[in-house]
């Protein structure tokens, strides 16, 4: 199974940099410089690099307050970065020894019996067994030591054989 690591929205993050608020209603932390670690940016998906300046806010994944739409503190490049959009594991998860994933259902509810501590080797083998049930809408994956939101995961949409037809299998 093809799996996406969904970044924190362009749309999103260009507001947060111009001062709009973050989930708890205030402008992101400014004048941080990162050391070039523990510094993961959730719109590109990698570290700030040394000597760049990055943003501290409150970060909500879910359309609305409700019992299970955690908040919590996330990392932004300060300036422009690209949003990522690549293949495989992204680079803000390759550095952790392990992460705490939870699955939700459409309506964002925990689908109770799928958090756990994963190893980051086992990260993406366990997010594809989570979606073999068909309740699972999304995976987010979390820190394991301080539960800081990282990625969300989705199942990728089929891949297109040549001349862009969808395999009925994967349909």
């Amino acid at each position: 199974m093809r799996l996406e690591f969904q970044p924190i929205p362009t749309a999103t993050v260009a507001a947060i940099r111009a001062g709009g608020p973050d989930a708890n209603g205030q402008p992101a932390e400014r004048g941080h410089v990162s050391d070039g670690t523990g510094v993961p940016c959730r719109h590109c998906l990698r570290h700030t690099p040394a000597g760049r300046g990055y943003l501290i806010l409150a970060h909500r994944p879910f359309p609305a307050p409700q019992p299970y739409a955690e908040t919590g503190p996330v990392f932004l490049c300060e300036d422009a970065c690209e949003a990522w959009s690549g293949e495989g594991v992204p680079e803000i998860l390759r550095t952790a020894p392990d992460y705490l994933i939870k699955a939700y259902s459409a309506d964002h509810r925990i689908v109770y019996g799928t958090g756990r501590i994963v190893a980051r080797d086992a990260l993406e083998d366990r997010a594809a067994a989570l979606f073999a049930d068909p309740r699972i809408a999304f995976v987010d994956v979390r820190s394991a030591r301080n539960n800081c939101f990282q990625t969300r995961i989705l199942r990728a949409a089929p891949a297109a054989a040549p001349g862009g037809v969808v395999p009925a299998g994967n349909l």
